[in-house]
């Protein structure tokens, strides 16, 4: 029996920066192992410039990226998902969609490179983001993620969002 490809969403609010860049690395880092899908509560409608180049820098795929409304991946004809992960402060404190198949979900947030005003401190920003992304999916795609229970699996979620760079989810208002 071959071994299943997992299916990861990555959110965050403006799919333009954290996001993407999840969605690119593990689709090059997974092996074949992984699928991975980006999208925002309120997507911007552009991918940022620097995470496009930030992605080339390091030989990661660009093409073909886009910024997109999680609501593409919550009706019946989307893919269902596994994990759903989310990387910004906001996303984790907004009310999600109920995603189909009740995907192992967590939280991995860091801080938003989009944010920064300064062009050097952004450019900088970015590579950080991408670091951060890169050691925590590095350590999520060495799980042995079909050997383990559904609780163990969620406190490895877990412990990879504390990761060096973590942030702190804002409490949601719900």
């Amino acid at each position: 029996m071959p071994d299943p490809i997992y299916n990861v969403l990555f959110l965050c609010t403006g799919n333009s920066a954290r996001s993407i860049l999840a969605e690119a690395i593990l689709n090059q880092m997974g092996n074949g192992r992984f699928r991975a899908y980006s999208a925002g509560s309120q997507p911007k409608g552009q991918v940022h410039p620097l995470a496009i180049e930030t992605l080339q820098h390091f030989d990661f795929p660009a093409n073909g990226l886009r910024s997109k409304s999680w609501d593409e991946f919550s009706g019946p004809s989307a893919p269902v998902m596994d994990f759903v992960f989310t990387v910004c402060d906001n996303a984790a404190g907004e009310a999600c969609p109920i995603w189909p198949g009740h995907p192992m979900t967590a939280h991995w947030g860091i801080e938003d490179p989009a944010a920064i005003s300064d062009p050097v401190e952004q450019r900088t920003a970015f590579v950080t983001a991408l670091r951060y992304l890169m050691n925590r999916i590095s350590a999520f795609t060495a799980l042995p993620v079909a050997s383990l229970d559904k609780s163990s699996l969620k406190v490895r979620l877990n412990e990879i969002g504390r990761a060096e760079g973590a942030t702190k989810p804002r409490d949601s208002a719900a």
